[in-house]
């Protein structure tokens, strides 16, 4: 199935289920609840939240609740990604999740940023990848 292009998207919707995700999530210590949600390749809408741990370390980012419900549910590669803070404004995943994103989207997943819909090619330039791994 071929993912639909940018415009081709409501981002409203997809923003809606990250607001929803991050209603459940779990930020005692921060209180700074986060949620996520992306479309998958496959047409479905897979959503995170972050999930805090008195070991403050110890904590997960919405984005590794995302990919594991990505995996719990089939699998796929994730098209399209948004992130919202405990006012379901538009927030940008930090390096680490980029990285996670990366791994799951490519480069070519498309992010609603603050500034826009960028690709993650933009938001995480020369990314090391999988690819790297079979040299």
């Amino acid at each position: 199935m071929t993912s639909p292009a940018a415009h081709d998207v409501d981002w409203d919707k997809l923003r809606a289920a990250a607001r929803d995700a991050m209603s459940r999530a779990y930020a005692p210590y921060s209180g700074y609840p986060v949620g996520v949600a992306a479309l998958v390749d496959d047409g479905r809408t897979i959503t995170g939240c972050n999930v805090e741990n008195a070991s403050y370390g110890l904590g997960l980012c919405a984005e590794c609740g995302l990919v594991s419900e990505l995996q719990n549910s089939g699998g796929g590669r994730l098209t399209h990604f948004t992130c919202v803070d405990g006012d379901g404004e538009i927030l940008v995943p930090c390096g680490r999740c980029r990285q996670l994103l990366y791994e799951f989207g490519g480069p070519e997943l498309l992010l609603q940023t603050p500034a826009g819909i960028l690709p993650l090619s933009e938001m995480l330039p020369q990314a090391f990848g999988p690819g790297h791994l079979r040299k």
